[in-house]
């Protein structure tokens, strides 16, 4: 599966997964919360993933119209596609153009997406096909400043690019060092990825710590 190594620590009904579990489902509250979607809307939900475990695809798994939702991922999405066959689901390329026509859907969301896309130009460009795609956007990026970063479980040290870069040498996770795997995300940094002079909300979802909370939301665009 193209998606297993974003669960390396998170392996099924262990501690680390109902974790996951519990973040991402408020996660899921705090979407619905927000936007408020009606049963009549459209929602495109880019970047789901081709692991269907109890922590991933929340939208899909908890939304009670799923023939409302579009899916798009990298994979051919065989298992997605049997796990969810009333949700839509379209194939698309890294870093390329969504196959959707402009203002095609009431909402464009993604989950753990914007992190993997491989450079602040690739992520400005993602944040615009959503934009231009959706007519509200709603997008959620694990905050760096969770105790425990995400994707290897390094307490602490990823706070810092050099103590993260150190880190992942010495528990050989170079993989996640690379900016084009990983880039970790702050308030700033989601900030920055904006287009200048757009309306944007960024807030704590997930775990709520504070500062420190495990995930932040960006929100573009309002409830219609």
């Amino acid at each position: 599966m193209l998606d297993s190594k974003y669960y390396e620590v998170t392996p099924p009904r262990s501690f680390a997964e109902r974790l996951m579990v519990r973040a991402r489902d408020r996660i899921y509250d705090d979407f619905i919360r927000i936007c408020r979607p009606s049963p009549d809307e459209t929602i495109l939900d880019v970047g789901v993933s081709d692991v269907t475990g109890d922590a991933a695809n929340v939208l899909e798994r908890r939304y009670r119209f799923p023939d409302r939702i579009t899916a798009a991922g990298l994979g051919t999405a065989h298992e997605f596609r049997a796990a969810f066959p009333r949700v839509s689901y379209r194939q698309i390329l890294a870093n390329q153009p969504l196959p959707f026509a402009s203002g095609s859907f009431d909402i464009a969301t993604s989950n753990a997406v914007l992190e993997h896309v491989g450079s602040s130009d690739n992520q400005r460009r993602f944040i615009d096909e959503l934009m231009r795609v959706g007519k509200r956007v709603f997008l959620t990026v694990p905050n760096r400043f969770f105790p425990l970063e995400h994707h290897t479980a390094i307490p602490f040290l990823h706070w810092t690019d050099r103590s993260f870069a150190l880190a992942c040498r010495l528990f050989g996770k170079q993989h996640w060092s690379r900016p084009e795997n990983l880039i970790l995300m702050s308030r700033g940094t989601l900030a920055r990825a904006c287009p200048p002079g757009t309306k944007i909300e960024i807030g704590a979802t997930g775990i709520l710590l504070g500062p420190c909370s495990a995930n932040l939301y960006l929100l573009i665009g309002g409830p219609s």
